[in-house]
């Protein structure tokens, strides 16, 4: 009978003791620090000629991920599509009207490179392409952009607007 009520004892003790404060340095410590991801932006293009999405918004210095996937069915060499991100004050006309003359580089005008913030690959039917960047420190609406020959007066256009 003593060995029982010793058994008894000694579990109602631990029993007491895991029901006691814990540490909070040790609760703290345990728990993993929230980690922010980039501001994620999912955009589609296909033979319509048009993004999905338009106006993307961001603050300043943000850190920033375009997913760009073609969802059309035509040929890249009829219906190819990218997504550049412009300088702010950048002239998109001109830039567009100089990718134009640019076929090799992918209509990527190559002597305007320094009007580019970033910008994905061009991608032929069912591709996609990734940038990650960090977002302009200066507020304003800066334009994106597809260069493939008539996209852009078509209305394959939006802005990036930094807050």
């Amino acid at each position: 009978m003593k060995i029982l009520s010793l058994v008894v004892f000694f579990s109602s003790l631990v029993l007491f003791a895991g029901c006691g404060k814990r540490d909070a340095t040790a609760a703290a410590s345990a728990a993993p620090a929230a980690v922010p991801g980039p501001k994620t932006f999912t955009l589609t293009a296909n033979d319509t000629m048009k993004y999905d999405l338009t106006r993307l918004e961001v603050s300043a210095g943000d850190d920033v991920k375009v997913m760009l996937t073609n969802a059309g069915a035509m040929p890249k060499a009829s219906m190819a599509h990218n997504w550049i991100l412009l300088k702010l004050g950048s002239d998109p006309v001109a830039f567009t009207n100089a990718a134009v003359t640019h076929k090799a580089d992918d209509y990527f005008p190559t002597e305007l490179a320094g009007e580019v913030l970033v910008h994905t690959k061009l991608l032929g039917p069912r591709q996609s392409d990734t940038v990650e960047f960090k977002a302009p420190t200066e507020p304003g609406e800066y334009t994106y952009l597809c260069t493939f020959p008539g996209h852009y007066v078509s209305g394959m256009h939006g802005v990036l607007v930094v807050r």
